[in-house]
């Protein structure tokens, strides 16, 4: 999705993070102010060992992984440079109820209730033997 939106994934994904740390700095709440960057695993892209670790070098192969490794980054800095409480996490597969429905759980989910209103009879995954970790957005941030 993101190389067909390539410079509005930048745009939100990377500047927007620049947008929201320099809002902090501005508006004096450095000292005040929890900053949590939701990151992706994304990051890793091209997968140089697995499982992947917080030490795995960064390979993002695609817009959204590259706007979210310049996050990452923009975040460390704020962090070095104001002695803010900035910090990033990397998730992995995690649901929430912003889902969008071109995502599997969404896929599943969306074609079970067609199904149960009788508006499609059938729907195919792709590979089955494909291994994730879920978990929830709730699990990562209070």
């Amino acid at each position: 999705i993101s190389f067909d939106l390539a410079e509005y994934t930048a745009d939100v994904d990377g500047i927007g993070t620049l947008r929201l740390l320099d809002a902090i700095k501005t508006c004096g709440l450095i000292n005040s102010v929890k900053f949590y960057q939701a990151s992706t695993s994304e990051l890793y892209g091209k997968v140089q060992e697995i499982p992947q670790k917080e030490t795995t070098p960064f390979y993002p192969r695609s817009p959204y992984g590259a706007a979210k490794l310049y996050a990452y980054w923009i975040v460390v800095n704020f962090r070095e440079a104001y002695n803010l409480f900035a910090v990033n996490g990397i998730l992995f597969n995690h649901e929430s109820p912003r889902r969008g429905a071109n995502f599997v759980t969404r896929k599943i989910s969306r074609s079970v209730a067609k199904i149960y209103l009788g508006q499609l009879e059938c729907f195919s995954l792709g590979n089955l033997d494909a291994k994730r970790d879920w978990g929830h957005a709730k699990d990562y941030v209070e």
